[in-house]
């Protein structure tokens, strides 16, 4: 068992007093490493850290940050066979899984990098004579990141490489259950390529810290951004806290996404679609499909051929390569799906493959007749269960795929692209895919939500207005008549 210190101004430190908490692998359900367990003092000493680095980060030349951003993406590519093994074992990551995140990444920071010459203003037209007006972006300065344990890798850089690139020094606080592959890997990944100390910082903790942390991060008036991806239920309560603070957040939270299924499309197809989408990383994904929403003339054999795909999928050991459906990330979580789907089938929904597990693995869920109010209708399983609601036409799917709070990612498949669109402008989703799933990302794309799933939007150019400041400047080069 291996021991882990945080990375803080710089500099790998424990936790005041020697505190640790232990890393489990989820699997095994056995410790894997010693972790240094931070609080509210070394979130402090790190976000004091952050500010003093910010002046000279912040005005660090643009060519200097993308070529450390790009130097990261290549360490990251040369260290593509450290974090497979770590994503399997921590997180209970598929080796599928675990390499997508570690092919994906990487241009993560490449699109971070692309955007330091983006950061551009405007010159604006002024009724002022003798006037110069323009705007220009300038980088907040300390963003405090809060990143979560489904995809770590992806999501921590996510959370700090724009930032980054924008001229922010950034506190990153990686979930409890990753706190290597979403916290530890990375701050050694940003200290081989370079970047001066104090820039990045990452702060592990147990559990029993989240709220202490982000208290801190929220208080703290040298921290200017909250960023966070995570629940809807935290993420309300760090939104209001920062509502008193007044004090800027992004948050990336749950969805409940629909996969709109029109009877023209090419049902094989569709079944792909939909186990990919409900079934990656056994559904621990913000974007998973959760509701099959289906024309009834083809439900039931499109139900019919998505049960038998799913008891297909192989079901265990996350290493090895051909399993499909490896360990949920704890018990906790585990409890949380087995409770959504009995309670649901207790309330009247049928089975039609699934509905078990065999130890920490939960075996891929397909359930019809589900209606409003059981649990799986309308909350967040985060678990490889998915429900089939047939409906008579493109009116009721769409009016059934928006009943719903949440408003992240939803898919439509259908071979008629009219149809597609028509459906397309009228989800109350921050993002929709035609012929493809709800399971979709690329760095340079605005991601993001509606309604419970979120506010803001991370990725590309779109993620540069949450990580800096626009600023209105003028120049008076004659003198004005003022009338007092």
């Amino acid at each position: 068992m291996t021991d882990q210190l945080m990375y803080i101004g710089g500099e790998w430190v424990g936790a005041q007093g020697g505190r640790t908490f232990e890393d489990l692998d989820p699997y095994h359900g056995v410790p894997m490493a010693r972790v240094a367990a931070g609080g509210r003092a070394e979130a402090k000493r790190a976000v004091e850290a952050a500010q003093a680095a910010f002046p000279e980060w912040s005005s660090t030349l643009p060519q200097e940050r993308r070529g450390l951003l790009l130097k990261a993406a290549d360490l990251l590519d040369q260290r593509r066979d450290d974090f497979v093994p770590m994503l399997v074992k921590e997180t209970g990551s598929t080796f599928g899984f675990a390499m997508f995140q570690c092919f994906y990444s990487p241009g993560i920071l490449r699109e971070a990098a692309s955007q330091v010459h983006e950061l551009t203003g405007d010159v604006l037209p002024a009724n002022m004579p003798g006037a110069l007006y323009f705007c220009r972006r300038q980088p907040l300065g300390v963003v405090g990141s809060i990143s979560p344990w489904n995809a770590p890798l992806i999501l921590s850089l996510r959370a700090v490489a724009l930032p980054l690139a924008c001229g922010n020094t950034v506190v990153l606080k990686p979930a409890p259950d990753s706190p290597i592959s979403g916290g530890t890997m990375l701050a050694e990944l940003f200290e081989a390529a370079g970047f001066p100390q104090g820039v990045v910082n990452v702060v592990t903790h147990s559990a029993e810290a989240n709220r202490e942390i982000g208290d801190e991060f929220v208080e703290n008036p040298a921290v200017r951004c909250v960023s966070f991806t995570g629940s809807t239920a935290v993420g309300r309560e760090l939104a209001e806290k920062c509502g008193k603070h007044l004090k800027r957040i992004a948050l990336e939270l749950g969805g409940h996404n629909p996969l709109i299924i029109l009877r023209d499309a090419d049902l094989d197809h569709a079944v792909n679609v939909a186990a990919f989408g409900a079934f990656l990383h056994q559904g621990q994904i913000c974007m998973s499909v959760r509701r099959i929403i289906i024309e009834r003339s083809i439900a039931s054999e499109f139900t019919q051929k998505l049960a038998a795909k799913a008891q297909t999928l192989k079901v265990g050991d996350p290493a090895q390569h051909e399993t499909v459906i490896g360990p949920l990330i704890n018990q906790k979580q585990l409890e949380h799906v087995k409770t959504n789907v009995d309670a649901s089938l207790a309330a009247g929904a049928q089975l039609m493959c699934g509905g078990k597990h065999e130890g920490p693995c939960y075996y891929p869920t397909v359930l019809t007749g589900v209606a409003r109010p059981m649990r799986v209708s309308c909350e967040e399983t985060f678990g490889p269960v998915v429900s089939i609601l047939p409906v008579e036409g493109m009116e009721e799917a769409l009016r059934v795929a928006n009943d719903t709070n949440y408003g992240l990612s939803a898919g439509v498949l259908t071979r008629d692209y009219e149809k597609g669109l028509w459906l397309a402008e009228r989800l109350e989703t921050g993002m929709v895919h035609i012929n493809d799933s709800t399971v979709l990302d690329e760095p340079q794309a605005p991601f993001g939500g509606m309604k419970d799933s979120g506010l803001g939007r991370m990725g590309g150019r779109a993620a540069r207005d949450e990580f800096t400041e626009l600023r209105w400047i003028t120049i008076q080069r004659e003198p004005r008549h003022y009338p007092i």
